[in-house]
């Protein structure tokens, strides 16, 4: 797909757009979760947005999302649209530095989503129903099996 049919696609999907929308600064936040995915070709839809994002980021997500705390984990996220679009500023544990993935994103018509590997490591590690196909789609693109995608997962 040339990058500006990647780049029509990505904007017309509803999530990306309310994500889109919050105005986040783009070199302080990343998509998460399934959302690379999307980026990638491996869904064709997102029932939600995850959103990893520090700084200037975090800051403007906390300031206008609605602050809770995640159902995973029970770390803080900025809330938007009830759950369609969440933001947090660590993921799971440390075994997943913001920092780190935020910086080696993928940048996909002018958004960072995290690198396809960290994703089947997450997948991987929380090994949910939904995640099963996932985990298998990963596989197959990266070439593991079984693995944790580069990352220590326990």
């Amino acid at each position: 797909m040339s990058s500006t049919a990647m780049r029509t696609y990505l904007h017309s999907n509803s999530m990306v757009r309310r994500f889109l929308s919050l105005e986040l600064d783009p070199d302080h936040c990343a998509v998460f979760g399934s959302g690379p995915m999307l980026a990638h070709g491996l869904k064709t839809s997102l029932g939600d947005v995850d959103v990893i994002a520090r700084g200037p980021a975090w800051k403007k997500a906390c300031e206008v999302g609605e602050l809770g705390l995640s159902k995973i984990g029970g770390d803080p996220v900025a809330d938007f649209w009830s759950g369609k679009v969440e933001v947090f500023n660590t993921w799971l544990s440390p075994d997943f530095p913001i920092d780190d993935l935020i910086d080696q994103a993928d940048v996909v018509a002018g958004i960072r989503f995290v690198q396809l590997r960290h994703v089947l490591a997450y997948k991987y590690r929380l090994r949910r129903d939904k995640d099963i196909p996932d985990i298998v789609a990963l596989e197959q693109i990266l070439g593991t099996h079984g693995g944790a995608g580069g990352l220590q997962v326990a």
